[in-house]
């Protein structure tokens, strides 16, 4: 948690708005800075307008009760009490707020909200509830609708209660001695939770649960271990002697074995090798058979073949028949063209 900029308007002595900004210069480059001034010059309202802003309480309205406080001329029941906040708003104001932005565990800027006006915002009307709001700057997002679930939301990003921030955080005056005063296990929590280191804690318990099932682990396998007899040298002493005399025995026994493979690779070979003889000779017999129904046809290819050679000769005679029974058929009209032609002279 990082207090960033502190704001307010119309808080006990401050009239209109003031602005704390922490988060800019020159204040962001100072390590340590002092917030002086005369009696009543408002150095306790910033710190009042912080605690407003982040859990609606201060440490010096921290009381319960007391007497009503307000003007002769307010009613009894419209007058607040000693120890109301609301009081915090200036006296001739309507209305007033205060604002903190602040960092928080989550890394992410937050701003919180305490608002208070009067009635129609005017000096005379009457204290209306306070409001709360909290929302994340980057992205606009409010948690929280009622004012408790917003001081809720408020504490969760803190990661403080405003008891263990006004004994941590803020201490105000004539309070050091409360976080001195504190039990050890809170101061310790306020310590943890003030610089971040509440992972040691959580590693510590881990890493003692995660010892002490160790050491459980370890016992069981010790009550194990003692459970187990342990042999006499002699009879040890003849264990090894017979282990030896078995590691030898293996050794036999494995190079028969290898030797056993050996051969029975061998024979598998030979058996793969018969296997393919006879396959062959199948193949060989069929062929042979196939060859002894084709003779009929081979001996007609080779007549073919032989008859083939005279297939020019028959192709010429063939020719010169058709030719002549060509020639014979054109004298025959030749003939009867000629005996036309010696008619038709007779007659001339």
């Amino acid at each position: 948690m990082k207090v960033l900029c502190i704001r307010g308007n119309n808080l006990t002595s401050f009239a209109g708005t003031f602005a704390l900004e922490l988060d800019r210069p020159p204040l962001d480059r100072l390590g340590l800075f002092a917030i002086t001034g005369a009696t009543g010059a408002g150095k306790s309202t910033l710190l009042d307008a912080l605690c407003l802003a982040l859990f609606d309480r201060t440490p010096r309205l921290g009381g319960r009760g007391g007497v009503p406080v307000g003007r002769a001329d307010e009613e009894e029941e419209a007058r607040l009490s000693a120890y109301d906040v609301r009081g915090m708003l200036r006296r001739g104001a309507g209305e007033g707020f205060a604002e903190v932005d602040f960092q928080g565990k989550d890394g992410k800027r937050y701003r919180a909200r305490w608002s208070v006006w009067r009635a129609r915002s005017r000096a005379e009307g009457r204290f209306r509830p306070q409001e709360m709001t909290l929302t994340e700057v980057a992205t606009g997002q409010q948690f929280g609708r009622t004012k408790g679930e917003v001081l809720v939301a408020i504490q969760e990003r803190l990661g403080l209660s405003f008891d263990q921030f006004r004994r941590s955080a803020l201490l105000a005056q004539g309070e050091f001695a409360a976080f001195l005063k504190a039990d050890a296990s809170e101061r310790a929590e306020l310590l943890e939770r003030m610089t971040g280191t509440e992972v040691y804690s959580r590693l510590s318990m881990a890493a003692h649960e995660k010892n002490k099932g160790e050491q459980e682990e370890l016992a069981r396998r010790e009550l194990g271990l003692a459970a187990i007899s342990l042999m006499e040298a002699g009879e040890r002493g003849a264990a090894e002697g017979r282990l030896v005399e078995e590691a030898e025995a293996r050794k036999s026994v494995e190079a028969q074995l290898g030797e056993a493979e050996g051969a029975a690779a061998w024979h598998a070979d030979l058996a793969a090798l018969v296997g393919a003889q006879r396959d062959a000779e199948e193949k060989e017999s069929r062929a042979a058979e196939a060859l002894a129904a084709a003779a009929p046809r081979a001996k007609k290819l080779e007549e073919v073949r032989a008859a083939e050679s005279f297939r020019g000769a028959v192709t010429a005679a063939e020719g010169a028949e058709r030719r002549c029974e060509e020639a014979d058929a054109t004298g025959r009209v030749r003939g009867a063209e000629v005996a036309e032609a010696k008619a038709r002279a007779a007659q001339l």
